[in-house]
Formats: C-alpha cells, structure tokens, sequence
C-alpha cells in the first residue's frame, strides 16, 4: 500500500535502535527524507548507514540528548534547513529505570520527567512553527501500554507516559483546526532490546530463566507471539501519512490483541 511519504521529511527521535530505528528504515522505504537521532553519535551514524545501504534514502543523523532543549531545537532547525520542513514527527525517547516506589528518589523522579515528559514537549514545540507554516503535519507519539495497563515494575513509565499521552490528547484538539494531527501509538511486548531488557529484569526477580520469562509473556498474547518491530513500524508509517488523513487524537493498541480495557 502506498502511503503518500514519497519525498517528505519525517523526523524520528530515538532512531538508533528498537521501535525507533523500525518506524525510520520503514519511512525511508516509502520514499522519505530522515532526519533521526539518538544521544549517541556512533549509534545515530551506524543507523543512518543502514538505511541508507537498504534503501537509498537522504538521511540527516544528528547525536541529541532527549532532556536537553537547545539540542532538540537545533535538531529541528537543522531539518528544516537541510531537508525542508517536516511533515512527520516521531516524539520517542528511551524509557526511564524499571522499579517500584520505594526504589526512586527525587533525582529519579526528576529525571524521568526531563527524559520522558519534557522531550515530548520540546520536540513538539520545536517543529510546531514549521509545521504551521505549512499548514499541515502529523505528530506521532510512542508511548506504552503503561498508560492504560499501569505495569508494577514501570512506575516512573506508568506516570510519566501518562503525562505524554494526556498532553498529545490535548493537542490533537488544539491543533487540528491548523491542520495538525496528534496520535499515539501503544507497543505491546514487541521483540526489541528494550523489551529483551525488560524480560531479563523479571527473570532476575523471579528467578527464572529468561526464556522461561519470554515464554510466559508470549502466552499471554491472544496471537501467542511477541510482535515484530516492522509490524509496528507499519501502523505508525499510516498513522503519520495521508492514508490516516482523517484520524487524530487516537491511541492505537499494537499488542496481539493483549489488552483487555475496552478503551
């Protein structure tokens, strides 16, 4: 299916691996111009060689820390400079320690919300003025199934990814008469190094083996398998295109049918 991405700029946070790295390499297939990073340079180049290698993309890589402001407004003045305005943003920052109350600090706490609430806010402002300028953008934002199941090992998750997803609800309705629209995208358990992480975690707690823990997962799955992170990228390349031209402030599930809320 085509998706109308043909030669417009997409920025994607968090780009180097996982959920993030998925959604570019699949924007770049439908024809986009990149702009992506990650806080490491390495990372973010390495992944911009990929893409490029696999598809032939124009691809910007820039190294961004996710809690610092200057940084994400220079990454969006430098897209639009080098690849003109985008039409697609991918808010996406690395998810804060798993733990439970008693295991966090102020610091953490603090921290949590600069990496996870605050990144989200500034990437939107950031490409807001270009995006009006044009009349027309697609804000994405990648959340986790936290924000309707809370997950006791995820508290700063739980919170935090809650904030972001009260905020992109707000903004789906501020902004749509400028013709901007605002999404979320929910990974279930999709087979990333994030989640891998988070299987060895709750192995270790348990005391089992981490197979033993991913075996367990998956069989809590309706369709009885992990999903991939293209099967991912694929709902979030339509929520961000035309395809999707009449959809906004929506959080769409992606998680083998896991959930049970019926909102």
């Amino acid at each position: 299916m085509e998706f109308g991405l043909q030669d417009k700029t997409v920025m994607v946070a968090a780009a180097s691996s996982g959920l993030g790295f998925a959604i570019a390499i699949e924007c770049a297939r439908q024809g986009a111009r990149l702009s992506i990073m990650s806080r490491s340079q390495e990372g973010i180049d390495a992944a911009a060689e990929k893409i490029r290698a696999a598809t032939g993309a124009k691809v910007l890589a820039m190294s961004v820390d996710a809690r610092d402001a200057s940084a994400i407004s220079a990454w969006a003045q430098r897209t639009v400079d080098e690849l003109g305005v985008p039409q697609g943003l991918v808010v996406n920052a690395g998810g804060p320690p798993a733990g439970q109350f008693d295991d966090f600090d102020d610091a953490a706490w603090i921290g949590a919300f600069e990496l996870t609430l605050m990144s989200s806010v500034r990437m939107v402002r950031a490409v807001l003025p270009a995006m009006r300028g044009q009349g027309k953008g697609s804000i994405l934002s990648i959340t986790s199934s936290s924000v309707k199941e809370p997950i006791d090992m995820l508290l700063l998750s739980n919170v935090m990814r809650s904030g972001v997803t009260s905020l992109m609800k707000s903004l789906s309705r501020s902004l749509a008469s400028e013709g901007i629209r605002v999404n979320n995208l929910i990974p279930g358990r999709i087979d990333t190094p994030r989640v891998q992480s988070l299987d060895a975690t709750a192995a270790a707690k348990k005391g089992v083996s981490v197979e033993q823990q991913r075996d367990a997962s998956a069989s809590s799955i309706p369709l009885g398998r992990y999903g991939s992170p293209e099967e991912f990228a694929n709902a979030a390349v339509f929520l961000l295109s035309d395809a999707a031209s009449y959809i906004t402030g929506a959080s769409l599930v992606v998680d083998g049918g896991t959930m049970k809320t019926l909102f």
